[in-house]
């Protein structure tokens, strides 16, 4: 049975949201590579979310968060690429980068919301 779910996450509303606008951002890109990568990046955020939501401890979810972390990080670094690269403007592209650093903050928030701490709290918390 799952300990949360993911419908009513916040977090997982707007990173769903996001990856509707990138993929709409990426439908016309002809470099299929980046245009794959960055439909895999945008997807796996909220996938992810609702992958660890699914699972049996918070333990886990934790987990699940640092890798749609992860992904929308891989995905602002994808849309920096392709701006440069000028497939699509800044204009297009800065309030995907903006909405994916809030992303990334509300999923640290919830992951220090379920508790943990991260390495560091493993390691402080057995030092101490």
């Amino acid at each position: 049975m799952p300990l949360h779910h993911f419908e009513d996450l916040e977090v997982w509303k707007r990173s769903s949201r996001l990856a509707v606008s990138v993929l709409e951002l990426i439908e016309p890109m002809r470099l299929f590579a980046l245009r794959d990568q960055m439909a895999r990046s945008c997807i796996s955020v909220p996938s992810n979310i609702a992958e660890g939501a699914e699972r049996e401890s918070d333990r886990e979810f934790r987990r699940f968060l640092a890798i749609a972390k992860g992904s929308a990080g891989e995905l602002r670094t994808q849309l920096y690429i392709g701006i440069r690269a000028g497939y699509f403007s800044t204009e297009a592209a800065s309030p995907l980068i903006e909405e994916s650093r809030q992303v990334s903050s509300m999923i640290e928030g919830l992951r220090k919301k379920l508790g943990g701490g991260g390495m560091l709290g493993l390691l402080f918390g057995w030092l101490f």
